[in-house]
């Protein structure tokens, strides 16, 4: 089965369709959507949630375009909403959770490159932990869905010059951060 079928056939009716795409797009869905709320039960909740909206909205789904941009950037506006109207602005540690770490990163090759890029994940999440969640939900669409702009101004509905605007500001506050963190050691 591929994403075309599994649409058509829950425009159809069958819930075989949402099967299909639950087990295709959930870990990566939530993955996205723990890197803005940065908790895991509003993460799943927040795309538990997707796929039901998609399932009650699947007949405004347009065939013509590509299903996993179009999922990704509902499931990365809902934790973007779920993070604004929780306010759930906890710092990383608190959530941190070590279980949680190894099943969201992938493992590296080697001890030595697992530790530095295992690091490396724990200084940029904690990074992405200060930028707004307007910001982080755009970096996450950008460099970890690896979106085009214009996928992301497209799926959005926003204006291209905001999402440039969205990714400067994020890229220039993690520069920043980044700079600080250096110049304390």
């Amino acid at each position: 089965m591929n994403d075309e079928k599994a649409i058509l056939q829950l425009k159809n009716g069958d819930i075989n369709g949402l099967e299909y795409l639950i087990s295709k797009y959930q870990i990566k869905a939530v993955r996205a959507a723990f890197l803005v709320t940065r908790n895991k039960e509003m993460a799943e909740d927040v795309v538990q949630d997707s796929f039901v909206n998609l399932y009650k909205r699947i007949g405004q789904f347009n065939d013509s375009k590509p299903f996993e941009p179009y999922f990704m950037v509902c499931v990365m506006n809902a934790a973007l909403s779920a993070t604004i109207r929780g306010n759930r602005f906890q710092s990383f540690s608190q959530n941190f959770d070590e279980s949680d770490f190894e099943k969201l990163l992938y493992r590296a090759d080697s001890v030595e490159s697992q530790v530095e890029q295992a690091q490396v994940r724990v200084d940029m999440l904690s990074l992405l932990t200060k930028l707004t969640p307007r910001q982080r939900a755009v970096v996450v669409q950008r460099y970890y869905l690896q979106m085009s702009e214009k996928e992301m101004t497209e799926a959005s509905q926003t204006a291209p010059g905001t999402i440039k605007w969205l990714l400067n500001n994020a890229r220039t506050r993690l520069r920043a951060l980044i700079e600080l963190g250096r110049n304390e050691e």
